[in-house]
């Protein structure tokens, strides 16, 4: 990482194993991680503790949690600011691949980037690196 000071990640994600994993993987990069495991929980931290970006697990206590608190978080005045990531395994599940690449998908999505588990974690820094980047610009 380039600056001083470690970039302050939010991960949410209702299994804890993968939780405590990719937090540990995360911090091995260079990141202060904070981490959730609901989103009621999610969204406090997301408050109190301003992260420079947050990643998010799509099914959670809904099927859409993820989506809902992504909007939330691009709703508010910092959080419009970060990059925020959902994950979710819902491909394996439906079928169905989840995009946010063109303008209307962000729109109703809002979030900036969508990865189906397993996350690769070099695949995650990478994209976090580049959003982070753009945003000191």
């Amino acid at each position: 990482m380039q600056s001083d000071a470690k970039k302050r990640i939010l991960l949410v994600d209702d299994d804890l194993d993968l939780l405590e994993q990719n937090k540990i993987l995360l911090e091995s990069k260079g990141y202060k991680v904070v981490t959730a495991d609901n989103t009621k929980d999610a969204w406090e931290l997301f408050q109190s503790e301003k992260p420079d970006a947050a990643v998010l697990d799509l099914i959670m206590e809904e099927h859409d949690s993820g989506f809902i608190l992504s909007y939330k978080i691009k709703k508010d005045e910092h959080g419009k600011n970060i990059p925020v990531f959902v994950i979710t395994s819902a491909t394996y599940i439906t079928g169905f691949r989840f995009g946010a690449s063109t303008k209307e998908e962000k729109e109703w999505i809002r979030c900036d980037e969508i990865l189906n588990k397993p996350v690769v974690i070099d695949e995650l820094v990478q994209k976090l690196e580049n959003y982070l980047a753009l945003n000191e610009v």
